[in-house]
């Protein structure tokens, strides 16, 4: 997977260049940042989920491979832009966010150019995976929607939370996996699995965040803890501590907070029963994405993937370990 990873980055960086200087840096910022590019490498082993040896891995991921993940990660990056604006953070990955380095204004044209890119990869590898990328991005924005339409919502429901990260976070996943089905020519129902995976994986994946969110510190991050918390984005550990801690948590909550109040709310969610309740769900959807690889088998593209699922766990019960 290192020379696919590698093929990825070139690709990135080929898709950012920009005639005009201040674009091509402000669009490269976040990608020279780095991150663990797990969706393109979802794109790159869901299309050799058939493959049973290195050298029908090659010849399954082709260049239009590495672009169909090209375009999800580029999506990716480009909504971190306009997410950063949003929340008004101030560091992504470790380094100073695009917002800013550069200001709002530039920060909302370089996740633009970046969703634009996105959109001419797309439409160079089939109308069907331009209109799936084009409707990845209406639902990412949904999402947004819906979690910003819940901000400080002490009532906020764990269906809305369900929602909004299937929009904002497990579609691209799902996304990534069926380009990569789609371009590598897969059957319909090994693409129809693969999304699956993708979408189940995803949930988890942003469920494990949220949590991280609230137990991990700004080091292990890459970003400010807690900030969810702070801004009023409620999410599931939160709500599960609401239920158990009603009134206390409730009194610190519904406004933004910082400072003691928010030390005060990260410990009442750390230390009641939201964080293992929302592991064990996260468990439930990482079971479900392992469970959409089993007609596969064992190849090496499936054992990629359901370990990376696994991971999810593993690298959450690090921290707390820690």
């Amino acid at each position: 997977m290192t020379a696919h990873r590698a093929r990825v980055e070139a690709a990135l960086f080929h898709a950012v260049a920009a005639e005009d200087d201040l674009m091509a840096d402000i669009g490269g910022h976040l990608i020279t940042a780095g991150g663990k590019r797990a969706r393109p490498l979802f794109t790159v082993a869901s299309a050799a989920i058939l493959a049973t040896d290195t050298d029908a891995i090659s010849v399954a991921v082709t260049d239009e491979v590495i672009l169909g993940g090209v375009s999800v990660e580029l999506v990716q990056v480009g909504s971190l832009c306009h997410d950063d604006v949003i929340d008004e953070a101030e560091t992504r990955r470790g380094v100073d966010s695009v917002n800013l380095r550069w200001g709002n204004l530039k920060a909302i044209l370089a996740g633009d150019f970046l969703l634009a890119k996105a959109s001419e990869i797309a439409a160079g590898l089939g109308t069907e995976v331009a209109g799936l990328l084009a409707a990845t991005i209406g639902r990412l924005c949904t999402g947004e929607v819906i979690e910003l339409g819940c901000a400080y919502d002490i009532s906020r429901t764990q269906a809305s939370y369900l929602r909004a990260i299937e929009g904002k976070t497990a579609a691209l996943f799902a996304t990534a996996c069926r380009v990569g089905g789609i371009v590598g020519g897969l059957p319909r129902p090994a693409i129809d699995q693969l999304t699956a995976f993708g979408l189940h994986y995803g949930m988890a994946f942003q469920i494990v965040d949220d949590v991280l969110d609230v137990i991990a510190t700004d080091e292990q991050l890459g970003k400010p803890a807690g900030h969810d918390i702070a801004e009023g984005i409620y999410n599931l550990p939160v709500l599960y501590a609401l239920e158990e801690h009603g009134a206390t948590l409730g009194a610190l909550l519904g406004r933004p907070i910082e400072g003691d109040a928010l030390d005060a709310a990260r410990h009442l969610v750390r230390t009641s029963a939201g964080v293992p309740r929302s592991i064990e769900l996260a468990r439930t959807y990482i079971d479900g994405a392992v469970a959409a690889l089993g007609t596969f088998g064992t190849t090496p593209s499936a054992t990629a993937l359901a370990g990376a699922a696994s991971s999810l766990i593993i690298d959450l019960e690090a921290v707390l370990a820690a």
